[in-house]
């Protein structure tokens, strides 16, 4: 998902070059999902960046996977009745990612392309498809002390329900987390409330089936529905998930491979992720080219 607007960020931080030749966060996730046994790119960009993105990583994926390209633009998937849509901020991930409907017909990983995941959790998700049935779901879980920013807030998905077996019970969408004095906190309706740090969280990492779009299909025409008139609404991955337990439709595995992630958020993050990469290189687990 690269349709992101990085208003935070200051720039297009999806294209954006972090690696030691230039290279973007992407590349290096569209490296591991390749390598872990991935065939099929699916980019999903705003207009605005589709032949940037297209000539920066044609070149490098030819002959190595089934690229596709797709726009997510504001109208697609809202009903004809409410003509052209005001709002200028993208609906959200799950609309980003029913986005990609049309070209994906099987088992599929989600993953921002800001964010970087290490090749465990490409490999952990790769693994779940092999055995998992139609109504089984996937989430690479990440531990929330280490998945925060230094330079301000951050948004993420939290799993503070989890059953006996490890699947998820629900997952806490929290738009302001922040560390202070040591503690992490929940800053959400004007309300404080301390975080376990240790607790999985969703970093936008997924793996679904192909049956999952008619219910994001119906549930993202629902949204705008209650939402049309008010351009800062965001259909996040979580109200898909936490719809689809409730009406037991199926279910979400919180899986292994979180053990390495960063991203920008910020300006200022740009110059450790750029170092946490360098570091990577030079320890052998990225050649200093990837392509």
């Amino acid at each position: 998902m690269a349709a992101g607007m990085g208003s935070r960020y200051g720039g297009i931080k999806q294209i954006d070059g972090f690696g030691p030749n230039g290279e973007t966060i992407m590349d290096y996730s569209l490296y591991d999902a390749l390598r872990s046994g991935f065939g099929r790119i699916v980019f999903v960009v705003r207009q605005e960046i589709l032949e940037t993105v297209k000539e920066m990583f044609l070149p490098k994926l030819q002959g190595k996977a089934d690229v596709h390209f797709v726009i997510q633009s504001l109208d697609k998937f809202v009903p004809a009745k409410y003509g052209t849509v005001d709002r200028k901020k993208p609906w959200g991930t799950t609309h980003a990612m029913l986005c990609g409907k049309e070209v994906i017909d099987g088992p599929f990983c989600v993953i921002n392309a800001d964010d970087f995941y290490g090749r465990d959790a490409f490999a952990s998700l790769a693994r779940f498809f092999q055995t998992a049935g139609s109504t089984e779901h996937a989430m690479v879980g990440y531990t929330l002390k280490n998945v925060l920013s230094d330079h301000g807030s951050v948004s993420r998905g939290v799993a503070e329900e989890r059953d006996s077996e490890g699947y998820l019970v629900v997952l806490n969408e929290l738009a302001k987390i922040v560390k202070h004095d040591g503690k992490i906190f929940s800053q959400e309706d004007g309300k404080e409330r301390e975080l376990h740090p240790s607790l999985p969280v969703s970093m936008n990492c997924w793996g679904f089936q192909a049956g999952i779009f008619p219910l994001a299909e119906e549930m993202f025409r629902d949204f705008v529905e209650r939402n049309i008139d008010r351009p800062s609404a965001e259909f996040y991955i979580a109200l898909l998930v936490n719809e689809m337990i409730r009406q037991k439709t199926g279910r979400v595995r919180i899986v292994d491979g979180g053990n390495t992630w960063f991203g920008v958020t910020y300006k200022e993050d740009k110059e450790e992720v750029s170092g946490k990469i360098q570091k990577l290189v030079k320890e052998g687990v990225y050649p200093s080219r990837l392509w």
